[in-house]
């Protein structure tokens, strides 16, 4: 993309510079003490907000103003005190990816909708041999999203706002989703070493492990075709591509959350206030039809944010999550960045700690009071 926008505006040169993304975080709160890039990755809500508090982060409200309606109400995500900070170029839903042929292997006909039948379905695929769930422990993250999505299975929407906006979960539904949790780790159901895993770096990884059938599902966002791809040869990539399921999270018997509530978020670009207004229109490259349709085909993106590149999606499985993201209740921001950065970290760790053996539900539930407060 860097390329054919310069080809198509000769006096302006990107310089793309790859960065892992558990690097990266870390690298732009730096450089926003210092001198930041011209752009950078985005991916809103709080984790945005504290960056903002730099005064580096450009203000694109006017820039995108006439365009930025293509990518319909989601890009709220990545606006701030009544400014467009960010763009996103795609937009993700976390749920369970598996094996179909691992699942047949085990006599699973069809995916659990119910923690009871997951529960279940794990007990047939140890007995078969094989590794019922892998999660890239080292990384933290993907630890998270399992007690985010507890939490909206067990808290009212409301709840889960308020608790967001003051950086505090004192409601006992927080403290539930830990106790589902546990039930959760009490079946033994990841790989082995599944704390020093990585999510997505190599054959050995999360994804890798799915990738190369050894284990049978993940929990993971739309991202994951295109990670798991990424770490087969090419001789490997259509067959398993057409193995992959995907199912949302299970329901939770007496859960109060609202029902069709999902996890998720995107991925985006902000600009910093060194920026050259160039920086808005190679945004707006990026995120026009044609280009976001180019980025589908190529296994670049998954789900675009601009909805008129949806037609593009042709495998099957990712267009069943397309019609899943489309019909959701609402779509929650990753609970680590819709929260202030150092709060969002705390509750990753004490949710890391506790995948480890270490804490109670409650600690998880306190970490991002405490955090907050310090």
């Amino acid at each position: 993309m860097a390329d054919d926008f310069h080809a198509a505006h000769p006096n302006v040169t990107i310089q793309v510079q790859p960065i892992q993304n558990e690097s990266i975080k870390t690298k732009v709160q730096v450089a926003l003490q210092g001198t930041p890039p011209d752009i950078f990755q985005q991916w809103g809500g709080g984790a945005e907000a504290v960056q903002a508090q730099s005064g580096k982060l450009a203000d694109l409200t006017q820039l995108t103003s006439s365009w930025i309606g293509d990518l319909g109400k989601s890009a709220s995500g990545w606006a701030n005190d009544g400014k467009q900070l960010g763009i996103p170029y795609d937009y993700h839903v976390v749920g369970f990816w598996y094996r179909t042929d691992l699942f047949t292997k085990a006599g699973i006909t069809t995916p659990p909708t119910t923690l009871d039948e997951l529960l279940a379905d794990v007990t047939k695929l140890k007995a078969a041999g094989i590794a019922p769930i892998a999660v890239g422990g080292k990384d933290k993250w993907p630890d998270a999203f399992y007690w985010d999505n507890f939490v909206l299975k067990e808290c009212p929407k409301a709840t889960i706002t308020a608790g967001i906006a003051a950086a505090k979960f004192a409601d006992p539904c927080f403290t539930k989703a830990g106790d589902d949790l546990k039930k959760l780790l009490d079946a033994k159901h990841f790989n082995t070493g599944f704390l020093a895993t990585p999510a997505q770096q190599g054959a050995g990884s999360s994804a890798g492990l799915v990738a190369n059938g050894k284990a049978a599902m993940e929990l993971q966002g739309d991202w994951e075709i295109p990670t798991i791809l990424g770490l087969l040869p090419k001789d490997q990539q259509a067959t398993v591509e057409g193995q992959m399921g995907f199912f949302p999270f299970p329901s939770i018997t007496g859960g109060q959350g609202e029902p069709g509530a999902a996890l998720g978020g995107g991925d985006g670009f902000s600009c910093s206030t060194k920026a050259p207004d160039a920086c808005a229109a190679f945004l707006q490259f990026m995120t026009s039809a044609p280009v976001q349709s180019e980025l589908v085909k190529a296994n670049a993106i998954s789900i675009p944010s601009n909805g008129k590149a949806t037609s593009a999606i042709t495998d099957p499985t990712l267009q069943k999550v397309l019609t899943y993201l489309q019909g959701v209740s609402y779509n929650q921001l990753y609970f680590d960045q819709a929260l202030p950065t150092n709060v969002g970290n705390a509750v990753n760790d004490a949710v890391s700690n506790f995948f480890a053996g270490q804490g109670s539900p409650q600690d998880i539930a306190d970490a991002a009071g405490k955090a907050a407060g310090q």
